[in-house]
């Protein structure tokens, strides 16, 4: 490996192709890109050895690396993954859940781990406007529709007033909510039950889109999945590598962000996916083309509310700050 090579682990996301085409690169550093079919594969791939310099990684397993004294990473203000969350969740139609209020005492399905990323979100969403409480419910912990075992590097974890087990062998939770089995599901994935519309399977919010542009209109929050961190003995031999990262993830987002907007001019042509300028449009007079901001200034708000999530949902040990995730020279971006 050459010293100013960078080996990074990250998917293909559209705001990151110009740092892997080109367009835009870390000054200074010739990149190694490396992607997975799944992205929790680069996280374990993290977590494993030295194989990556810079990473993507979401943000409740960098938590809990910190929890068990991990210190190996420091985070980098860039957030590659965002998704809003009131769409996943599910509910069979047969489990008497109408709504939030109907969630208490039931069986709810969860992907991969207790407090997965987009598990903790609408858990902490439903608690600050719905009064939802996780230690009322039965919790099963699986793969959607194919196994997902995720504790050799990502133990299960619950606090103790939580009943939080694995899905019995052989069983997936999507065939579950589909049957009964299970009354909701919380999953980043969507099963194939409900890509296949089936008629046994809902979602909670009737208007799930709706309901997410209400939430942002309301609080400003774009939930953030997933961080960039960096190797803290890589960092040691490139004291510059932080904000080379940091610059290079900016002028790529925004690089694509000028696409999608000069795209405006010719109906997006460009995108196979028809109707795509009336739904652009719609998106930047809600989010004022800035949702996808690198930096703190522009998150803060975000990521304090996931790691208020994070301890009030017993996922860690203590109430993490800002300050205990990312490097001080980044703080002020």
């Amino acid at each position: 490996m050459g010293d100013n090579e960078l080996r990074l682990g990250i998917n293909r996301y559209d705001h990151v192709q110009p740092l892997l085409d080109g367009r835009a690169g870390v000054k200074g550093y010739t990149i190694r890109h490396e992607d997975a079919p799944i992205v929790s594969e680069i996280f374990a791939r993290t977590f494993a050895g030295d194989r990556y310099d810079v990473s993507e990684l979401g943000l409740t397993f960098f938590l809990r690396a910190l929890d068990r004294g991990d210190d190996r990473f420091v985070g980098i203000p860039v957030f590659p993954n965002r998704h809003f969350r009131h769409s996943s969740i599910w509910v069979n139609v047969d489990s008497g859940i109408e709504g939030p209020a109907d969630l208490v005492g039931k069986t709810i399905g969860e992907l991969a781990v207790y407090g997965h990323d987009a598990g903790i979100w609408p858990k902490g969403i439903l608690s600050d406007e719905h009064g939802f409480r996780p230690e009322t419910n039965r919790w099963l912990i699986g793969g959607p529709d194919w196994p997902m075992h995720m504790e050799s590097w990502a133990p299960l974890k619950t606090p103790e007033n939580v009943d939080a087990r694995y899905a019995p062998e052989g069983k997936f939770l999507g065939p579950m909510l589909e049957s009964g089995e299970i009354d909701a599901l919380f999953s980043a994935i969507v099963p194939r039950c409900a890509l296949d519309k089936s008629p046994r399977v809902t979602t909670l919010f009737a208007d799930p889109q709706a309901a997410e542009r209400d939430y942002y209109r309301r609080t400003g929050i774009f939930p953030i999945m997933h961080m960039v961190v960096i190797r803290r003995e890589f960092l040691r031999r490139h004291p510059d590598a932080a904000r080379a990262v940091f610059d290079a993830f900016t002028e790529s987002a925004d690089t694509t962000l000028a696409g999608y907007e000069n795209g405006r001019t010719d109906h997006h042509m460009d995108v196979m996916v028809p109707w795509v300028s009336p739904l652009y449009e719609a998106n930047r007079e809600l989010l004022q083309a800035g949702h996808w901001k690198h930096g703190m200034k522009a998150n803060r708000r975000t990521i304090d509310t996931f790691l208020r999530y994070a301890f009030e949902q017993g996922i860690t040990d203590r109430r993490y700050a800002c300050e205990d995730l990312f490097l001080d020279e980044l703080l002020d971006t």
